[in-house]
């Protein structure tokens, strides 16, 4: 007798805006999807981890954190009973991901989900779509976070600006971390940064050359296949750009650091398999991970952002830091329906969301920053607003963060940092045998997790989930951006929704850091 199936919450899809059907799924295609679980036992708020400078003590060890909060073996064992009943193949479990990827064909993912796949033409091209609700096994309603990779629409883009020519404007990482005052002394020996990315691919060759043109040591960097996404350059010139930015930044501000690129599909369970096999990677063990790829919160269904955001509170638990890019297209964050709009995954309160300004020097010095807006001449914004999803967290009670001007929703604010990021400003980088210069937050998150792993090697320990500290800090380590707009909202003193923060002090961070170290233990 069939058991009774009822709706997974918040799986509905409709499909893409201008997108029409162009021909159902062969019945025999072979299909993946990772099923995500909940954990077996409470997870606590991440702001339990949040960096206090006690220690690394409120930090758990990787494998400790994934035996007391992974999947339930009672969970794991019920949905291979599922799968076995309609044919699917068990590719994967990971208990300490809370994921269990399955295999089979689309008419047997069809009838296991009661769905109905196609293929569906749309401006973003064709990608295999379903509509309405996953139906899932009732004794797995409680179990059962998301299910993803029955649609396989693009989630992200990569938020990244390639300037036309060279302007003069344009730095190198070395020449942004001197004029933000990054720590000297330190390289981020001892740190592994690891970077997520959803298409194109590096060349060692090209990283050896730029790293001389910079009289830097080529950094020791690996690629982690997930899904089945691979280091595969000059596919895609903007995904290419994208690899090669995060890489060079990072590496030309801690150089000593190991970086580990997670290259996976650009759908939401390639996104959500890179960020938790990053994060509960034992071998390579990151202690930052820095993203650049994103999509605005509403495209994303309800189930996997609370994946995403599962996934992310994993991180702060095991005392990894997450940067992520707040966009490129200003406050809409290139939606065309006249509405405002936050990124995912900078808008997931355990990510310290990056924004962007426009950072101008004169032989070498500064001169002033202010946010970056050349949405009149078509080179992005940076992102930011007000979630309409996440709740306002604790740590920007007293930010003045407002309310979300459309519904009026107490959201959380995006960015909490900011940095260079006008492409007339941009980073000089290389990018398949040739240099160019690209801007966009892209190059904010790889900024700050370069200097996480500064800070983490200077203070001796990982300081994870940074944001409840930097915003008790304040403003005296930061460069307050008090100049501009991002097409909705104004800069000004002390937290905006443009340039949060503002843009780093460095040395000035690490220092408070380490009196926050003993502000916490006085208390």
């Amino acid at each position: 007798m069939p058991k009774k199936k009822v709706p997974l919450p918040g799986s509905s899809r409709t499909p893409l805006v201008e997108a029409s059907v162009a021909n159902p799924v062969e019945s025999n295609e072979t299909v993946s999807v990772s099923v995500v679980l909940r954990a077996r036992s409470q997870t606590a708020a991440p702001e339990t981890y949040a960096y206090s400078g006690l220690s690394a003590a409120n930090h758990q060890r990787r494998e400790e954190y994934g035996i007391a909060h992974g999947a339930a073996p009672s969970s794991i064992q019920t949905l291979k009973e599922f799968a076995h009943e309609y044919g699917l193949v068990v590719a994967e479990s990971s208990p300490h991901r809370r994921t269990v990827v399955l295999s089979g064909t689309a008419e047997n993912m069809e009838r296991a989900f009661e769905t109905k796949l196609s293929y569906y033409d749309s401006p973003h091209g064709r990608y295999r779509g379903r509509t309405g609700d996953i139906m899932i096994p009732e004794e797995l309603q409680s179990e059962v976070v998301a299910v993803l990779g029955l649609d396989n629409r693009p989630a992200a883009k990569p938020h990244v600006r390639i300037h036309a020519s060279q302007p003069p404007g344009a730095l190198t990482p070395p020449q942004v971390a001197k004029l933000y005052n990054f720590p000297a002394g330190v390289t981020g020996a001892g740190q592994t940064i690891g970077i997520i990315e959803l298409g194109g691919g590096y060349r060692t060759a090209d990283l050896t050359t730029y790293f001389k043109s910079l009289g830097i040591p080529s950094p020791a960097v690996t690629s982690v296949a997930v899904d089945g996404g691979i280091n595969k350059p000059a596919v895609d010139k903007n995904a290419d750009g994208e690899v090669m930015l995060d890489i060079e930044v990072a590496a030309g501000v801690a150089p000593g650091a190991r970086i580990v690129v997670y290259f996976a599909p650009n759908t939401d369970q390639g996104f959500h398999d890179a960020i938790t096999t990053a994060v509960h990677d034992t071998a390579n063990a990151p202690s930052v991970i820095s993203i650049s790829w994103g999509g605005p919160e509403d495209s994303w269904t309800q189930q996997a952002a609370a994946a995403m955001l599962q996934a992310v509170t994993d991180a702060a638990a095991v005392g990894v830091t997450v940067t992520a890019a707040a966009g490129d297209d200003g406050a809409t964050d290139g939606e065309t329906d006249g509405k405002l709009h936050v990124d995912l995954p900078a808008c997931l309160p355990p990510v310290l969301g990056c924004g962007g300004t426009r950072l101008n020097t004169a032989n070498g010095a500064f001169v002033s920053e202010v946010v970056w807006n050349e949405l009149a001449n078509g080179e992005g914004a940076t992102g930011g607003g007000v979630s309409k999803i996440f709740p306002i967290p604790s740590y920007q009670s007293n930010a003045g963060v407002p309310h979300q001007p459309e519904t009026n929703f107490a959201g959380r604010g995006v960015p909490d940092v900011a940095g260079d990021a006008d492409p007339v400003t941009g980073y000089a980088v290389r990018v398949d045998g040739k240099n160019m210069v690209i801007g966009g937050t892209s190059a904010v998150a790889p900024l700050w997790a370069g200097l996480i792993a500064l800070i983490n090697q200077q203070l001796g320990r990982p300081v994870g989930f940074l944001n409840p500290a930097i915003y008790q800090i304040g403003s005296s380590v930061f460069r307050d951006i008090k100049s501009g707009n991002n097409g909705h909202y104004n800069a000004g003193a002390h937290w905006d929704a443009c340039t949060g923060l503002g843009s780093p002090n460095g040395t000035a961070l690490v220092s408070a850091l380490a009196g926050h170290t003993k502000t916490a233990a006085t208390v």
